[in-house]
């Protein structure tokens, strides 16, 4: 009995288990900490422990839903380009028949007609060795790697119910015992605890959820494929005249790749022993049972080792069977003169060489549109006489190129990118000047840099005096960006223009302030708007910057009266620039201090209530904003409130983000459950936006104050919350109390925010 063997099936049942415990682990870590000043070192191990369980359960069962799915989307890609091909060369041998009928240029149509059918042979023999593989990759995962994922998880989940038991078994120790009746209270714990067994915690769950094998789709070689063609045969590696010297080249490639794998398998396992050894080590020192919990890190990072193994076995077995084919087939011709496998009629005449290129042209297309599965050794086979509106004039600057997208972050270009052959180039955001070609090829995102080397640009092959040049001849010709890679540029990106703006369409003026990135100036476009410039600094690290444009990524998308505009981003160069509107109120809590003598009632009511519509708007799109305080608020024209700095905000399809660290987090204004698992959701916004309420009726004056962010957060956590501020009408209190329940579950929705607001408007006169 156990995961690996009875809930291949049950990946909802595993994740809502997870999702269980976690919250079992909120509630005896609160638990905790009222009744004992004394167990900070426990309550942080149970934050690591959620942590880890949290971690563990998203990353591995996400790899267990995308991992299967790999191998038949890229077989069905195969299947397909095999049917192309086959007509294609079918119509090749028609073309040479007709040829060959009006007697003209006999060389040519062989030529033309050698070619195709000897990329037919050659494409027969990559699906071939691609079955191979794909049987022993199906095998291989329903056999061994996900019971493998599964007994990991398992053991996990055993390994952090024997951590917390030790915790539950000192705590139950620790506390006074003056009294009969609190003895007896814990004798009952004591009881309790003894009885947690790790090893059979999840037998129960087991035989819920246990589901039966799943009858998976036989992999076959589709003989459909066979019915145009009478020379190829199922299973069976060609070799011919045509194909005799690539089989060749691809049991060498095959053979090296082989042995970098168990090259790489043997460090895994080496660094397995090691980790093992350490573990083992590290558990006798343990002077407390509660120190089980230090080590579940490394046990962790060893199951994460383990399965990279049983990854790399996988692959292994792979090639070592491909490679065994494709030796026997070389083997049983040793020595022997390789057959013809086309007999050309006299006198055959070719088409035009325009045909010729368009043809080779398809046929390279559809091999690269293959090339994922068994990587074979990539040629140049002629150019395209064809020329894309995208890159036509290749005279064009850089900065003017469609493909061109400036500085923008390498994770945005890989966005961009989703088939094969897509392709963009933008300046490296880590070495400003430097420009990479960025390209999606056999299921992956490749990134070249273009190297600058005697005032020329290239590659490996042929230098350019220009980068536009240089991607256009790549481009056209289809050539190959490098030998090893095998990458060939199909489909240019073209930049979205909408927000595209050059550095000189801004006139940069007075400073307005300094961010977290760079520095704010007012500015001027061209028609004379005002807008406010944000920079980022170019010393800044790669992470960094990244953040500062996650913010332009986001705005881009929405478009509220109490969300500030996005105008447009300069990436085309050095500093980057995001243009936002001009907000002339400045940010919220400056404008608060200043004008506190002047406010009314209705107005700091009008700014909530705008608040919450802006926050309400957000939680349509999924957006979390993270941050959310007078700050990072600005006020408009007519008193207008709008939402701003979206610096640290995440969309997140499920409404919930994870992340792990305390970098620059905003304490007193973020939510408990955010702060000790970092977990954010639209609720922890909304006790975020109970801290606005309290800084905008208190006119500007910090939350907590007299308190460190420290002080703050412990406070929170025995269950204090701060006082209405002087003058703050109850109904307001009323609502801050509401938002800071310690339930996120139980805290009012901005759409309910809203309504109370609205209501609570209108009675003021």
């Amino acid at each position: 009995m156990g995961f690996g063997s009875d809930l291949k099936n049950s990946h909802e049942a595993v994740l809502k288990l997870q999702d269980w415990e976690l919250r079992l682990l909120e509630t005896v870590k609160k638990f905790m900490a009222l009744r004992i000043k004394s167990d900070k070192e426990y309550a942080s191990s149970l934050q690591n422990l959620c942590n880890q369980v949290d971690k563990e359960s998203t990353v591995q069962m996400n790899n267990v839903s995308n991992v299967s799915k790999v191998t038949k989307t890229e077989l069905e890609k195969l299947k397909s380009s095999y049917r192309q091909l086959i007509k294609e060369m079918n119509s090749a041998k028609e073309k040479y028949k007709e040829a060959l009928a009006k007697g003209k240029e006999t060389e040519k149509a062989k030529e033309r007609y050698d070619k195709a059918t000897m990329k037919l042979h050659m494409l027969h023999n990559q699906y071939v060795l691609a079955l191979k593989g794909a049987q022993l990759h199906q095998n291989q995962y329903h056999d061994t790697t996900l019971p493998l994922l599964l007994d990991s998880l398992q053991k996990m989940q055993e390994e952090m119910i024997r951590a917390l038991k030790g915790i539950f078994d000192e705590y139950s120790q620790i506390t006074s015992l003056v009294t009969e009746e609190i003895v007896n209270v814990h004798k009952e714990i004591q009881l309790s605890v003894e009885q947690i067994d790790p090893n059979t915690e999840y037998n129960n769950f087991i035989d819920v959820h246990r589901t039966t094998a799943a009858q998976e789709q036989e992999i076959e070689f589709d003989t459909s494929l066979l019915e145009e063609n009478e020379n190829l045969q199922a299973n069976e590696i060609m070799w011919n005249n045509l194909t005799a010297e690539s089989l060749q080249v691809m049991l060498k490639t095959l053979a090296e790749e082989l042995m970098q794998t168990q090259q790489m398998l043997l460090n895994k396992e080496e660094a397995v022993l090691e980790l093992e050894k350490r573990i083992e080590e590290s558990s006798k020192t343990c002077e407390k049972k509660s120190d089980i919990v230090l080590l579940l890190s490394q046990k962790q990072t060893l199951e994460e080792l383990k399965q990279s193994v049983q990854q790399l076995k996988c692959t292994e077995a792979k090639f070592a069977a491909q490679k065994e084919l494709l030796e026997q087939k070389v083997q049983e011709n040793d020595g022997k003169e390789p057959p013809p496998i086309v007999n050309y009629e006299e006198d055959a005449r070719s088409v035009t060489s325009m045909e010729r290129k368009e043809r080779l042209s398809k046929f390279e297309s559809i091999r690269h549109s293959i090339a994922g599965i068994i990587r074979s050794p990539k040629s140049v086979l002629g150019s395209s006489a064809q020329l894309s509106d995208v890159i036509s004039i290749s005279e064009k600057p850089l900065a003017e190129q469609d493909w061109y997208h400036g500085a923008i972050p390498r994770i945005e270009a890989q966005d961009l990118l989703k088939q094969q052959g897509d392709f963009l180039v933008r300046e490296s955001h880590g070495k400003p000047g430097e420009y990479v070609l960025s390209v999606y090829s056999d299921g992956q995102r490749r990134h070249f840099i273009i190297q600058f080397v005697d005032n020329l640009y290239r590659f490996e092959g042929t230098g350019f005096t220009n980068i536009p040049q240089l991607i256009d001849h790549h481009y056209t010709t289809k050539q190959v960006i490098t030998k090893k890679s095998g990458v060939v540029l199909l489909n240019p990106i073209p930049k979205d223009k909408k927000w595209i703006l050059n550095h000189e369409d801004v006139t940069l003026g007075e400073l307005l302030g300094k961010g977290n990135f760079g520095e704010v100036y007012k500015g001027t476009l061209k028609d004379k708007t005002n807008v406010a410039v944000k920079t980022c600094k170019e010393d800044l690290p790669q992470e960094l910057k990244i953040k500062f444009l996650q913010e332009a990524k986001i705005l881009k998308q929405y478009d509220h009266p109490n969300i500030v505009k996005l105008i447009g981003v300069c990436t085309q160069r050095q500093p980057v620039y995001i243009i936002m509107e001009l907000v002339p109120g400045g940010d919220f809590l400056s404008y608060l201090r200043k004008k506190k003598d002047e406010l009314k009632l209705k107005q700091l009511v009008k700014f909530s209530l705008d608040a919450a519509a802006g926050m309400l708007y957000l939680e349509s799109k999924n957006c979390i904003h993270r941050d959310l305080a007078a700050r990072n608020c600005l006020v408009g024209e007519n008193n207008i409130l709008k939402i701003s700095d979206f610096g640290m905000s995440r969309q997140e399809d499920g409404g919930v983000y994870s992340s792990s660290g305390l970098k620059q987090i905003p304490i007193k204004w973020t939510a408990p459950e955010a702060l000790n698992y970092g977990r954010y959701s639209s609720e922890s916004d909304v006790w975020s936006f109970g801290i606005l309420l309290w800084e905008t009726f208190s006119l500007g004056i910090s939350p907590y104050p007299g308190m460190t962010n420290q002080q703050a957060r412990e406070q929170v956590e025995r269950g204090y919350r701060m006082s209405a501020p002087q003058n703050c009408p109850e109904e307001i209190s009323k609502i801050m109390m509401k938002c800071w329940d310690y339930n996120p579950e139980n805290r009012p929705t901005f759409s309910e925010l809203q309504k109370e607001l609205t209501i609570i408007k209108r009675k003021i006169t």
